[in-house]
């Protein structure tokens, strides 16, 4: 009993030890491959390639990054990891019976993307929490937001902003407009199911209304004080 203890004991130790070394060291250098690039390229249908270009934050147009801002998570800059009125609202709406969107922000989807894989359990839930807390403490927004828009799945065998740019629209994420940024930002729920070009209708609506709350949220700024502030000019 005692040497299952102490297994047990050398084990969580190992994990929390390699889990912060890890979150560390992606604070500085890309990630090369998520665990959900492996599991999809070696799915049944797959595409059997992996486009995956790692760009700097500031190679990926402004208005990429707004665009998912606005379409996944329009608190980002504002909360510490976790949209406790999201989930909170998600919870009522589902005790209503609705058919509810997940309440999972960009930091969690980032923790899940990077460190664990894609199928739902409590388990893996909780990792998730836990891994979003020390990207929340070890990374910067900006560095959040930059693993992300490389991280995440943008189309079959598509991650990242650089080769989503490349395979719709033909030219590099820094030269994304608006509309063409709402177009990749609109397929995120289901990237393996919608087209960002050519639309269909159903992402020419989400299309216009990412748009419309690109405008409502006013210029990107990472500056949690500044952002504050111009929030309230803008109310004034």
């Amino acid at each position: 009993m005692k040497r299952i203890l102490r297994f047990l004991f050398k084990s969580v130790i190992w994990f929390f030890a390699i889990s912060i070394a890890l979150v560390v060291l992606f604070k500085w250098i890309p990630v090369p491959v998520t665990p959900l690039m492996i599991i999809r390229y070696f799915e049944e249908g797959s595409s059997k390639t992996l486009k995956h270009d790692w760009v700097s934050l500031d190679e990926i147009s402004k208005n990429l990054q707004l665009a998912v801002i606005c379409s996944e998570d329009q608190n980002f800059l504002k909360h510490n990891g976790f949209d406790y009125k999201a989930i909170e609202k998600a919870y009522a709406d589902n005790k209503r019976g609705k058919r509810i969107r997940g309440a999972s922000t960009i930091s969690q989807q980032t923790a899940k993307n990077v460190f664990l894989w894609p199928q739902r359990s409590w388990f893996r839930k909780g990792l998730e929490s836990y891994f979003t807390f020390l990207i929340e403490l070890i990374w910067s927004k900006e560095r959040i937001m930059e693993v992300y828009l490389n991280s995440i799945e943008m189309g079959n065998g598509i991650y990242g902003a650089e080769a989503a740019s490349k395979h719709w629209f033909k030219k590099a994420a820094s030269k994304l407009s608006k509309e063409e940024a709402s177009s990749i930002a609109a397929i995120l729920p289901n990237p393996l199911k919608y087209r960002a070009n050519p639309a269909s209708a159903y992402i020419q609506s989400r299309k216009s209304w990412i748009v419309s709350q690109m405008y409502f949220f006013g210029p990107l700024n990472y500056d949690k004080k500044e952002m504050l502030a111009d929030g309230k000019k803008r109310k004034n």
